[in-house]
């Protein structure tokens, strides 16, 4: 019978080749690869926008988003795309000494670029496309709600990442596209429903909220948001759960394993 399922233990196997394959990537496939995951999870975030806008409830509202926000990040898993947040999990490679922290970082760094420009540029091209036309004003009240005090934005970062990447593992463990889906949605799903903070998405929102009219300083966004997002999600993905992975299932085993 066909295996459907991959152990969390062979999971976290796979996951130093990925590590090494990610942190060997071309600078200019890497870029590419980068600009459309941040694009893939900023189409979600318009869809997700829409869908759940003109509903009063709150907690109908998050629940409307959380179910159409996954398509991103299922679109990320399914095209190979390089996304900074589960990029967070190359944590297991290099605890494991299959990569260095120079080759880590500098696939964050060029991911992190490139899914910026992927995102604000959705973001530009739906704003200035009238996608929003009429209804400006929830993207500002969106943008404006990512403001928050830095401790709290360093926390919301924390517990998004954990279950971001809980998603990526979950998804791995699949041998199939269905099952990849199925297994990703319900972590981000819970994400957005519980308001946590994602950097990558985040560069959607903030920059969807400027060009349609918010108030925002360039403190305001990276100082009270991007910045600290970005922290708790590199301690909630790669520290938290990465870190977490390693401990259970590579601590101790043999190198060549």
């Amino acid at each position: 019978m066909e295996k459907r399922y991959v152990s969390p233990a062979e999971v976290c196997g796979n996951f130093l080749a990925v590590g090494e394959r990610k942190a060997a990537l071309p600078l200019d496939k890497m870029l590419v690869m980068a600009v459309l995951a941040g694009a893939f999870i900023a189409l979600a975030g318009v869809a997700s926008t829409w869908g759940s806008m003109l509903v009063e409830n709150l907690s109908l509202r998050r629940l409307i988003a959380g179910c159409v926000f996954p398509a991103g990040l299922a679109m990320v898993v399914l095209t190979g795309t390089e996304l900074f947040t589960g990029n967070c999990l190359m944590s297991i490679a290099l605890l494991d000494r299959r990569i260095t922290v120079p080759a880590m970082l500098r696939n964050w760094c060029v991911v992190y670029v490139g899914n910026f420009i992927g995102a604000a540029a959705v973001a530009a091209m739906a704003v200035w496309g009238g996608v929003f036309a009429g209804k400006e004003e929830f993207l500002v009240n969106a943008a404006m709600g990512k403001i928050m005090p830095v401790e709290q934005a360093i926390f919301r970062g924390i517990l998004c990442n954990i279950l971001v990447c809980l998603g990526v593992l979950m998804a791995a463990a699949a041998t199939d596209a269905g099952g990849k889906v199925v297994s990703l949605f319900f972590p981000v799903a819970a994400f957005v429903m519980a308001g946590y903070e994602h950097s990558v998405a985040n560069m959607y929102y903030l920059t969807a909220g400027v060009l349609a009219g918010a108030d925002l300083s360039a403190a305001d966004i990276f100082i009270r948001n991007l910045l600290p997002v970005t922290i708790g999600n590199i301690i909630g993905g790669a520290v938290i759960l990465g870190g977490g992975y390693w401990y259970m299932y590579r601590k101790g085993a043999e190198r060549a394993n």
